[in-house]
């Protein structure tokens, strides 16, 4: 089955397309597990039993990782999730070419990390991208328009066909879904961009960052950001926010209160759920 096949049945069954990032900054985690043998991950176990009933996937972020105990925390957080029946979305927007590419796919395997997509950074072209886009059953998500400012300085420059950057990215991965396994980062922050780029490719799911901490559209997010999915009844793609439900409880740490601290992240995580399935 692939990633978006699962992807759909998790959407369907917790009636939700919230993506949960999990980023957990050290300088963020709580004192009251300061002692704890992997911060990380006893702070992303809470995180996750708090919210897994809201979430349709989790998004770690392999920055808040890359180091020894990062990488066992990691992946020990891969395997906790998916044994609450969540798939995993590592955001590491990796690529580069020959020996290199193949080993950076290599970590969505179960030799690797087992996640079950990935995002993918597309700026050296198709063969970069080919070691993932051959890995039928794992989701290859493609940076397309980011919900960063900065985002424009490359993304809108306008090609000599008339187009900018972020649509020929689409246009392209449109190609590149041979396996139906292809997937579009679009932020949340530009949802005229947003509505462009559905029409472009209408039968793409999308990954929306820039709801939660960024006060990206949340309407534009669903309405433009899920595609629909053959053999399904529900559409397919995610929204995420990070530090918008991992540290809402940081006035709960301040009084050393971890069960209102990880209250808070659940209550965050129902809260979108609601808020995005009002455009569903």
């Amino acid at each position: 089955m692939s990633f978006f096949d699962r992807l759909a049945e998790r959407i369907a069954e917790v009636d939700s397309v919230v993506s949960v990032g999990l980023d957990p900054d050290p300088d963020r985690i709580p004192d009251f597990l300061a002692d704890a043998d992997l911060p990380r991950w006893a702070f992303n176990r809470r995180v996750i039993d708090a919210t897994h009933e809201h979430a349709a996937c989790f998004k770690p972020n392999a920055a808040f990782y890359e180091d020894p105990d990062g990488w066992r925390a990691l992946r020990e957080t891969v395997a906790y999730a998916h044994g609450k029946g969540v798939p995993v979305l590592l955001d590491a927007k990796r690529a580069d070419i020959g020996n290199t590419t193949r080993q950076y796919a290599e970590a969505l395997g179960e030799d690797g990390l087992n996640v079950d997509a990935m995002t993918v950074n597309p700026y050296m072209g198709r063969d970069s991208l080919q070691p993932f886009l051959d890995q039928e059953a794992k989701g290859v998500v493609v940076l397309c328009r980011t919900s960063n400012p900065g985002g424009a300085d490359l993304q809108d420059l306008e090609l000599a066909s008339g187009e900018p950057v972020y649509e020929r990215i689409a246009a392209l991965a449109d190609v590149w879904n041979e396996h139906d396994n292809v997937g579009l980062v679009v932020g949340a922050t530009a949802p005229e961009e947003l509505e462009e780029l559905r029409e472009q490719v209408p039968d793409i799911p999308f990954l929306v960052p820039g709801v939660g901490a960024q006060g990206g559209d949340a309407e534009a997010a669903v309405e433009y950001g899920l595609a629909p999915r053959d053999g399904y009844d529900v559409d397919v793609g995610v929204v995420n926010s990070s530090r918008g439900i991992i540290f809402a409880g940081e006035d709960a740490a301040r009084r050393d209160d971890e069960q209102a601290y990880f209250g808070a992240a659940g209550d965050a995580a129902k809260q979108l759920k609601k808020r995005l399935n009002q455009f569903r």
